[in-house]
């Protein structure tokens, strides 16, 4: 059996992969290759190999191998349309010849054998693989969800979780998170223990709970500062305060945010991109994309000031010198300055 799994939704399709280890009895029979590294006659002399006391082997190719320079989807189509593999050094083939001697494999792999290829891409409906998977296995394409359909899924992972969520709380996770599948499991399992077996999340619960949703409303809180919307900015500052976010938390989270804008500033100078910048800094790609929309209205000499006065007002607070929604009351007047 051909498994693949492809599209820009890596979270699902990793979700789809772990059920399909926990449905099949294989026991000790499990191979996993990087389709980026893999030597491709290793990779099928292991899915030509009999299994070991059970009845199938898995064997996972997890990604493909990089395109060569100059090599586009279209071209790899048409390479393998010529039948050409050119070869590289160390043995390795192009994509396009990986792609089309694993496809034509397939249609002679063993029975015992359970193939699973994992792309992080949409691969096109012409592609070998997508033509080898509908012939002789399932093709699976999971894309990420947005807008409507990314509120829905919160809804339907809820659900699965043995509770409901409000459509406002579902909303809040949407807006605030986005569709980073992964971090939104995780706050919906949190959330899902803390409403109870039947319960149903609630958007205090969300507030109060989510490290994500706090972040987010932070962001709203800095945006609001970098556009000199003082009063906007009180306003977000005094809603977090109410709903129990701890002075001392809050200093801190907005001093991250601003170093965080700072490296992102330095590094987005340097020309590097979004994903490069959130690889780099070990950040999520959700706060580099905030950070980017902000950098532009702070210079780096702003930056470095509002930092150092982050810091001053932290000790403050710590020594007791100021209350501290004075203190913070403070901080937002002189943001920036």
């Amino acid at each position: 059996m051909f498994y693949l799994l492809h599209g820009n939704d890596d979270f699902s399709s990793r979700e789809w992969l772990q059920q399909l280890r926990q449905r099949g009895p294989f026991d000790y029979n499990q191979d996993v290759y990087s389709g980026s590294e893999a030597n491709l006659n290793e990779v099928l002399a292991t899915c030509d190999t009999m299994p070991f006391l059970s009845e199938q082997r898995l064997v996972v190719i997890d990604g493909l191998p990089k395109r060569k320079r100059g090599e586009s989807a279209s071209s790899s189509a048409d390479t393998q349309k010529k039948g050409k593999t050119r070869k590289g050094k160390k043995g390795a083939t192009t994509r396009a010849g990986f792609e089309k001697e694993l496809a034509e494999y397939v249609g002679r792999m063993p029975e015992f054998t359970v193939l699973v290829v994992l792309v992080e891409e949409a691969l096109e409906a012409a592609n070998p693989l997508v033509k080898a998977a509908e012939k002789y296995g399932e093709v699976h394409q999971h894309t990420s969800p947005k807008g409507a359909a990314l509120e829905s899924w919160i809804s339907k992972r809820a659900k699965g979780l043995g509770v409901k969520i409000s459509p406002g709380a579902a909303s809040l996770l949407a807006n605030f998170i986005g569709n980073q599948l992964r971090l939104l499991a995780n706050e919906l399992d949190k959330l899902a223990t803390y409403a109870g077996p039947g319960g149903t999340i609630q958007e205090d619960a969300v507030r109060l709970l989510s490290a994500q949703v706090q972040e987010a409303r932070i962001f709203d809180l800095t945006d609001a500062l970098a556009q000199r919307n003082q009063r906007q900015a009180l306003n977000i500052l005094h809603d977090l305060l109410a709903d129990g976010e701890p002075p001392l938390r809050l200093i801190s989270t907005i001093t991250t945010q601003v170093r965080s804008l700072l490296l992102v500033k330095e590094l987005a100078q340097r020309g590097m991109r979004t994903a490069q910048i959130a690889s780099s800094l070990g950040l999520a790609p959700f706060i580099v994309e905030k950070s980017m929309r902000q950098i532009g209205k702070f210079s780096a000499a702003q930056l470095e000031g509002t930092y150092r006065q982050l810091l001053e007002t932290d000790t403050a607070l710590k020594r007791s010198r100021l209350s501290p929604e004075m203190a913070l009351d403070l901080l937002v007047v002189q943001f920036g300055a």
